[in-house]
């Protein structure tokens, strides 16, 4: 069964628009897990306007389930997440000021950098993954920095799902048959809703994880965290 990891930076973006500690991090973490969730996801950004390098370090010896965390490896990134140690780092190559994560690597291109970074995460016995776009003639050269994973970047097939969702997910069937080719595990995000995660998932094979917010999120403002929770689990069954 794919693995439901919840990102929880919407949480921290809530909290930050008041101050405070409301909503919590950690509590949410904590529920989330107990819910059904098995894993968290966070994404701390250099300007911290949601989740914080404090957070990441409280959020540490709260996650039983698995830890993700996702950056752009900048040196403060790489050295924050030797330290932490979570079970999976997500690579993600967004600029400081971007909204939300618009890119997957170019693997071809930054094959250098990412393979020194890996072999850094690798080298203190953490999972790595490579946030990549639907392009099977990338998959090669992922595979090449010795990464574990690749996420599929998810934003190109939730915009055109409803419209035509044979067409939208082609690429990522065929991403993800180039990953297994090449040995490597396939997570995906962004943008995945209750709406449009069956037919992902039911389609692409080797899928391991999925990363889930903002839709995750929203949702629960609707139908309340562990009903959201259970609803994205059934999407993931496979019986």
């Amino acid at each position: 069964m794919t693995k439901l990891s919840v990102n929880i930076n919407k949480i921290a973006t809530l909290r930050n628009a008041r101050g405070g500690e409301l909503p919590s991090v950690t509590e949410a973490a904590i529920k989330i897990q107990e819910f059904g969730g098995q894993g968290i996801t966070i994404h701390p950004r250099p300007d911290e306007r949601h989740i914080t390098r404090k957070d990441v370090y409280d959020l540490k010896p709260l996650v039983t389930t698995e830890f993700n965390i996702e950056g752009n490896p900048h040196r403060a990134f790489i050295d924050m997440v030797l330290e932490v140690k979570p079970e999976q780092v997500t690579l993600v190559p967004d600029a400081d000021d971007a909204i939300t994560s618009n890119a997957g690597w170019d693997t071809k291109k930054h094959l250098d950098f990412l393979t020194d970074v890996i072999a850094e995460f690798k080298n203190a016995g953490i999972r790595t993954s490579i946030f990549l776009d639907p392009n099977p003639g990338l998959v090669e050269y992922a595979a090449k920095t010795g990464t574990d994973r690749i996420e599929l970047y998810t934003e190109a097939y939730a915009k055109d799902y409803v419209a035509n969702k044979e067409q939208a997910i082609k690429p990522y069937l065929e991403t993800a048959l180039a990953a297994g080719e090449f040995g490597l595990g396939v997570n995906a995000g962004h943008d995945l809703s209750l709406d449009n995660l069956k037919y992902f998932a039911d389609t692409i094979p080797n899928l391991l994880e999925v990363s889930i917010g903002h839709a995750l999120v929203s949702e629960a403002l609707y139908m309340g965290m562990e009903n959201t929770i259970q609803a994205y689990l059934k999407r993931l069954a496979k019986w």
